[in-house]
């Protein structure tokens, strides 16, 4: 998740220190659920490289103006309702103020193994908290958290180490996967590119356009996750009502000026885990109570 900090940076990577992690805990319910049949996220990893093909080799969108695209269409009050976000989120108090991905790697080690952790910590925050997340990158940089220390563990190890992630044994076998990838052919760093980073397994979308901003300091696109997907969606800041981060991504990048790509993540997040709840938000105590379209609605 990016910060206010990272967002007024000229392209500078992040290295904040990172938190000690917890003991392990017992084995998550989100082992044992079923996962997507290999077919359909096949065909859905497929899709999504091709969305990503018109980006340019160094994974900026094209065009120099402020905007990717200006479209006619911007949702009502949206200026003032961004503003009371940020007031909002002054303090920085929020999990990913402390526990996002650019708080979880090491500052001392060499770029592309900073690099390296900041793809692996992002690969492990999906459907993951943040708490939970830094704890396992905690863990695993005990260990000495390199590229060639990942492959040489073996699996066993690298989940009693990630574990209590979500899907971890799912994990397991993407983070050994990409790795080889990585070595294989990338020379040990990762992609800089989005169109290369989504093709590595178990990288999604929002994962590359933060380690596009995190890892490599470029703007590539919003990166959306359920927490943007959610309030975006409340406020309707989409034209109509997506059903899928990525329809959401495409739809705010269609309007929303693109100095604010970096920082809307950050601010959304920090607001989703604090105000904006995905279950009994607290509109009382939100600034926008009387600007939000979900608040008005019975």
């Amino acid at each position: 998740m990016l910060t206010r900090r990272m967002s007024r940076s000229s392209g500078q990577r992040l290295f904040p220190e990172d938190k000690l992690p917890p003991a392990p805990g017992k084995e998550p319910d989100a082992g044992k659920k079923r996962e997507r049949p290999k077919s359909l996220r096949r065909q859905q990893k497929v899709k999504l490289e091709m969305a990503y093909e018109s980006l340019d080799r160094d994974g900026e969108v094209d065009g120099n103006d402020t905007t990717s695209k200006k479209s006619k269409w911007e949702p009502p009050n949206w200026n003032l309702q961004l503003e009371n976000i940020r007031e909002m989120r002054k303090s920085e108090d929020a999990p990913v103020d402390h526990m996002g991905a650019e708080h979880c790697y090491d500052q001392n080690a060499p770029p592309e193994v900073m690099r390296y952790q900041v793809l692996l910590s992002l690969m492990l925050s999906s459907q993951t908290k943040d708490q939970i997340t830094a704890a396992a990158m905690g863990r695993l940089r005990e260990r000495g958290l390199t590229l060639d220390s990942i492959l040489q563990m073996d699996d066993t190890t690298l989940g009693q180490l990630i574990y209590p992630v979500g899907f971890w044994r799912s994990k397991v076998r993407y983070i050994k996967q990409t790795s080889k990838i990585l070595k294989q052919q990338y020379g040990g760093d990762i992609p800089a590119t989005v169109e290369e980073l989504v093709a590595l397994p178990g990288v999604g979308p929002k994962m590359a356009h933060l380690a596009m901003a995190i890892a490599w300091g470029k703007v590539s696109g919003i990166a959306v996750d359920t927490h943007v997907h959610r309030i975006t969606n409340r406020l309707k800041w989409t034209k109509k009502e997506t059903k899928y981060p990525e329809e959401t991504r495409a739809a705010l990048e269609d309007w929303l000026p693109r100095q604010l790509w970096k920082e809307i993540n950050w601010l959304l997040v920090g607001f989703g885990q604090q105000t904006c709840l995905p279950v009994n938000p607290r509109c009382g105590d939100c600034l926008n109570q009387g600007l939000c379209p979900a608040a008005q609605s019975p």
